[in-house]
């Protein structure tokens, strides 16, 4: 992806404008660059950044960890019993809400009348240990400037308990669940709206870090800045992707280059 320009080359990130939009930043964080000096004045044009947006899972810590595939077995254990459907079945239903939906849960209430709070309850009943303290992460977060606002379409409960075990849970300046928007998910229009005006968003002074392109589709349109998270699952759909203006691969790292580059 990167071209070979001599013996060595610095690491950090990818410098790149999408093609026939020169007026549209992309930093690509790949562990090299090309041009620090371009991508140092990349990280500055974020000083006017005065509200940063973190999803949660698969964003604040590695999709790797096995907190979501935990998630993902519980969904399908309670499809199967409330539907007396096989787990087979269960798994397919799922994905295809998840897909049609933004999540499972808005699919399960709209055509099974399931009750929201019971299934985020028993999904969300999961073993938080997997999780490691993150020191490096919380100092980095810590010394971002503004408001840091966590948004998910998990619950608040899961949040809490998420960043609990990170050892970040007081990094953050509110929570934005999925009952804050009457249970409307990302990567939905109206729930993005409905956050903006929670909060009295000005989205051009607004950085959003995810892992899912769909959610960030929705808040690049809005106006908002956009960092995607990359992973294993959202790897091949970023060759080249203009809504993005920063594809991360270490959000630890990222935020110590921000700090670097914005507050020395």
């Amino acid at each position: 992806m990167l071209n070979s320009i001599g013996k060595r080359h610095q690491r950090g990130c990818d410098f790149r404008w999408p093609k026939g939009k020169r007026n549209t930043l992309r930093i690509i964080y790949t562990g090299w660059i090309r041009n620090p000096n371009k991508v140092n004045n990349g990280l500055r044009g974020l000083k006017k950044i005065d509200t940063w947006v973190f999803d949660l899972d698969n964003t604040l810590y590695p999709a790797s960890k096995p907190v979501f595939s935990q998630i993902d077995k519980k969904m399908q254990s309670f499809i199967a019993a409330r539907l007396s459907i096989t787990r087979a079945n269960a798994l397919k239903l799922q994905k295809k809400y998840y897909k049609q939906y933004g999540t499972t849960l808005f699919g399960l209430m709209k055509n099974h009348n399931v009750n929201a709070e019971e299934f985020l309850e028993y999904v969300h009943d999961i073993d938080y240990s997997v999780l490691n303290r993150e020191n490096e992460l919380k100092n980095a977060i810590d010394t971002l400037q503004g408001r840091k606002i966590i948004y998910t379409n998990g619950s608040h409960e899961h949040a809490t308990n998420t960043l609990k075990a990170l050892g970040i849970n007081d990094c953050f300046h509110s929570i934005y669940d999925i009952t804050a928007s009457d249970y409307m998910p990302k990567p939905r229009n109206a729930a993005f709206k409905s956050f903006i005006k929670k909060y009295n968003i000005t989205p051009n002074h607004t950085l959003m870090f995810e892992d899912s392109l769909k959610n960030l589709e929705t808040a690049h349109k809005l106006g908002i800045m956009t960092a995607l998270i990359r992973n294993n699952d959202n790897m091949t759909l970023i060759t080249d992707e203009p809504k993005c203006h920063f594809i991360i691969d270490n959000l630890t790292n990222w935020l110590i280059k921000v700090e670097k580059n914005l507050y020395n």
